[in-house]
C-alpha cells in the first residue's frame, strides 16, 4: 500500500468548477499519515461549523469542503488565519474502503480515518502437505 495511496492536487470531479463565488477559497491544511490499517487525513478548518462541512468520495477522488463565516463576533484584534471557504481534494486509492471512512469534527479540526479494504490486505496462503 505504500506510496500509491494517495496523490495530491486531484482534479476536479465531473460535476463542474465549484469554486466560482464571491468568496475567497481556501485550501485547508492537511497533514496524511498512512499507517498498516488504513489512513488518516487531519485538515484545519478554523471557524467551519459541522453544518457547512462536506466529505466525499466521487470517482475516487476525496473532497473535503466547509464555510466559514466572513467574519467571528467582537472586534478582530490580530488574526493568523483567513475565515473563507475551504475546498481540498484528493486522488485516493481504491485499496481504502470509502464505505467504511470515519470522520470527526472538533473545535475546527476534520480526522477522517479510511480503512485499507478487507480485498487489499496482505494475507497468508496456508500450504498443505500431502
Amino acid at each position: 500500500m505504500a506510496g500509491n495511496v494517495m496523490v495530491n492536487n486531484a482534479p476536479s470531479p465531473a460535476r463542474g468548477e465549484e469554486t466560482r463565488s464571491y468568496r475567497h477559497v481556501v485550501a485547508p491544511a492537511v497533514d496524511i499519515v498512512e499507517y498498516e490499517e488504513g489512513l488518516m487525513l487531519v485538515a484545519d478548518l478554523p471557524g467551519a461549523g459541522k453544518e457547512s462541512l462536506e466529505v466525499s468520495v466521487d470517482q475516487g477522488v476525496l473532497t473535503i469542503a466547509a464555510e466559514a463565516p466572513e467574519a467571528m463576533p467582537g472586534r478582530t484584534l490580530f488574526t493568523e488565519f483567513e475565515l473563507a471557504r475551504y475546498r481540498r481534494q484528493f486522488r485516493i486509492s481504491d485499496e481504502l474502503d470509502h464505505a467504511k471512512a470515519r470522520a470527526d469534527f472538533v473545535n475546527g479540526v476534520l480526522t477522517l480515518r479510511i480503512p485499507v479494504a478487507e480485498a487489499a490486505k496482505p494475507r497468508k496462503i496456508e500450504v498443505k502437505v500431502s
